[in-house]
């Protein structure tokens, strides 16, 4: 497998690989041992989804360190992690909807784990054996609220504030990966996962000693500097490395 889609067409909802551009429906689980058709879906009527519907979404803070300069934090001596809630998942192409325009409200490009086993309390060592794989995310912030409150759930779980996707790619390398954001073409954040603080073996490690994590759960791990407010009309283009582009717009 490489990379794995989530679709819809009329009612029914399955899994895909794809490949340059075409859709191979998957027929199993697609966390088991699943087989692919041998010919394409037609793409009439489809429906580009989230890859993959999570029990739970975990959002790690402060995992590179120009980041935490920006924010005028420390750094963190463990990896500090809190829960979004599922319904902010957006797709790609989807809208990202700005509940209070007068508070700034800013992106965060992140690069996401997808979890593909049952698992609890495992070595770093042994974590890539339950990774899925990776794909693209954002994790939209309304940092006026995150500035008030000494939560983050609130201000990070409003719907549409998880943009996901399009694919999980399923043999990338998630220490070496270039990873960017574009705002209306304007490269404003450009980093590299090897910044990390919190390699992503190691935080699937760390929470996983604190909580089980289930097939298909997604672990954000942080985003490097560059934050900054998004607007209605803005365009926002994640890239990382190898992946197809995560896009979306702001209304």
């Amino acid at each position: 497998m490489a990379a794995i889609g989530r679709f819809q067409q009329g009612d029914e909802i399955f899994h895909a690989k794809v490949v340059d551009g075409q859709l191979f429906r998957l027929r199993g689980d697609v966390f088991g041992s699943p087989s692919f058709d041998k010919k394409p879906t037609k793409a009439k009527g489809l429906k580009t989804l989230p890859p993959v519907a999570p029990t739970k979404i975990i959002a790690v803070g402060l995992n590179y360190a120009d980041h935490a300069r920006e924010q005028n934090k420390p750094l963190p001596k463990e990896p500090l992690f809190w829960f979004k809630a599922t319904t902010s998942l957006l797709p790609d192409g989807g809208k990202i909807e700005i509940p209070f325009p007068q508070h700034r409200t800013d992106y965060e490009a992140e690069l996401a784990i997808v979890i593909g086993r049952k698992i609890r309390n495992v070595t770093p060592a042994a974590a890539s054996r339950y990774i899925f794989g990776y794909t693209t995310a954002q994790d939209i912030s309304d940092r006026t609220i995150q500035n008030s409150e000494s939560q983050w759930a609130r201000c990070k779980s409003f719907d549409t504030f998880t943009p996901l996707g399009p694919y999980v790619e399923t043999k990338a390398d998630s220490h070496n990966l270039t990873i960017q954001l574009f705002q209306n073409g304007r490269l404003r954040q450009n980093s590299h996962t090897s910044q990390m603080i919190f390699n992503c073996h190691y935080l699937v490690s760390f929470i996983s000693t604190n909580l089980t994590l289930l097939p298909g759960d997604v672990i954000l791990t942080g985003t490097p500097s560059g934050i900054g407010p998004i607007a209605s009309g803005d365009r926002l283009e994640v890239r990382i490395q190898g992946f197809t582009p995560l896009v979306n717009t702001v209304k």
